[in-house]
């Protein structure tokens, strides 16, 4: 039920949102999206893979198959990367947001400043709104909270809509159901 309230309102945000039940069936995904993508735009074809998501030998290997897919994040890959990938730490479903400990600069740049942003994000990290979320929250160890919903978006005075100006021009979000939250 949340994960469709979620569901609901990321997409009416444009955001597009799919569900796995497996981290092994997101990251197939991810593979096929990766190779889809990185092959109709050669020019742009980088990804750049957050350190912070923990992944196993075997998954790095498997995303390092794919074309363009870089692990070391710097400003400068960054700015020019078509994909950012990252974890997420939670969800909103009344939303439809994002939220993550942006603390370490990689997590900022690979979420802000790709074209394209996919979020992996534990089915377990979904809250049914801030008040639920704020209450499990140190805010000891997370300094830094970075709140997403939907690509980036601006109007100007005469109510243009213009979409990716300051952030990626499309969201993905990938839910895990047996994907663990991040330490």
């Amino acid at each position: 039920m949340m994960y469709e309230r979620f569901k609901t309102k990321a997409t009416g945000a444009q955001a597009e949102v799919h569900r796995f039940p497996t981290r092994a069936a997101a990251l197939d995904f991810l593979a096929g999206f990766l190779n889809q993508e990185q092959s109709a735009d050669a020019q742009n074809a980088t990804a750049l893979v957050a350190a912070s998501m923990g992944l196993a030998d075997a998954e790095r290997e498997r995303l390092a198959a794919c074309p363009g897919v870089h692990f070391d994040v710097t400003r400068e890959r960054a700015a020019q990367a078509m994909i950012g990938i990252s974890q997420m730490d939670w969800a909103l479903a009344d939303t439809g947001t994002l939220v993550h400990d942006a603390t370490a600069a990689e997590e900022r740049l690979v979420s802000t400043l790709p074209a394209i942003h996919i979020a992996l994000v534990p089915s377990s990290g979904l809250y049914p709104d801030l008040p639920s979320l704020l209450a499990q929250i140190d805010p000891r160890r997370s300094r830094y909270l970075a709140f997403i919903t939907g690509p980036s978006r601006t109007a100007d005075i005469e109510r243009v809509l213009t979409i990716g100006v300051h952030g990626p021009k499309r969201l993905i979000a990938l839910f895990v159901d047996d994907l663990k939250a991040r330490a």
